[in-house]
């Protein structure tokens, strides 16, 4: 969503959309705040156009709490409240980071594992929540209701096996190494984006900023970065497998087995012929 936040993302160039139109893609600025509610309201609105055109329309990525604002709907939570984000932060800063994620742990597991232990962010308002309700986060997102509510679904989830998903992780960010994401990140940050922004929040990008205060060399945040993905991709798959109706497939999406079985996913539920894949009109 962030402009000016490209290689870390992996950002789909125009070149490579084929003609497909894309949505979502650099909406806010890098020192703006887009929260999973936010996501929510904005895709539920592309959808819903997009079904009026008559065309199919995809939703890729892997961040479970935004998928799950989609499909299934973000609770109407309580507001900011400043002062008792302050004294979180505060204790992340006298105590660490860690402390607030050993407190989520105590109070609502499950929120616990699927926010980093570093996200400073999302332990806050976790935390936030759990102190102005009473309630984990998680009870919450019980209650809540999908804003595509009667839109059919269907959600495909890839899964591969451990040492395959290490060297893909891997050779990912030797490539966002190598096309510049630390000159990236300096060029932001010379261009007044500050070190706390929350663009800068995500994986690759804390690690960079960090890396350019000082506190490691390249090659260590190289092998923080590979490690804090693998980290993530195994909360990711923890959080899916708790999903209702994920239909799982095996291997790397180019992998001519996983196409195959993700094609015959689409033509059932589409009630189309498979020939008929080519031609759909997609967003």
């Amino acid at each position: 969503m962030y402009r000016g936040i490209d290689i870390g993302t992996d950002k789909v160039a125009i070149e490579d959309q084929r003609g497909i139109p894309h949505h979502l893609v650099d909406v806010v600025g890098p020192v703006d705040r887009y929260s999973a509610a936010d996501y929510s309201r904005d895709a539920s609105a592309i959808v819903g156009a997009v079904l009026e055109r008559g065309h199919v329309p995809i939703v890729v990525g892997g961040t479970g709490l935004y998928y799950r604002a989609l499909v299934r709907g973000m609770f109407p939570g309580p507001a900011r409240d400043e002062g008792l984000r302050a004294r979180l932060s505060n204790v992340a800063a006298r105590r660490g980071v860690d402390a607030l994620y050993r407190w989520l742990g105590r109070v609502d597991p499950a929120s616990a594992r699927r926010i980093q232990p570093r996200d400073e962010m999302r332990l806050v308002r976790a935390l936030e929540v759990y102190l102005l309700t009473g309630r984990p986060l998680t009870d919450h997102f019980e209650q809540t209701k999908s804003p595509i509510a009667g839109v059919d679904v269907l959600t495909i989830g890839l899964s591969m096996p451990r040492p395959s998903l290490r060297e893909r992780v891997a050779r990912r960010v030797d490539a966002q190494i190598a096309r510049g994401v630390v000159g990236e990140v300096q060029a932001l940050l010379a261009a007044g984006v500050s070190a706390t922004a929350h663009a800068f929040s995500g994986l690759v990008y804390r690690q960079i900023v960090e890396m350019l205060r000082g506190e490691r060399d390249l090659d260590a945040t190289r092998e923080l970065i590979v490690r804090e993905n693998m980290r993530y991709a195994r909360r990711q798959l923890i959080w899916f497998r708790k999903e209702p109706n994920v239909q799982w497939v095996e291997g790397p999406g180019e992998a001519e087995a996983a196409v195959s079985a993700a094609k015959r996913l689409v033509t059932e539920f589409l009630n189309i012929e498979d020939c008929g894949i080519a031609s759909m009109k997609i967003d």
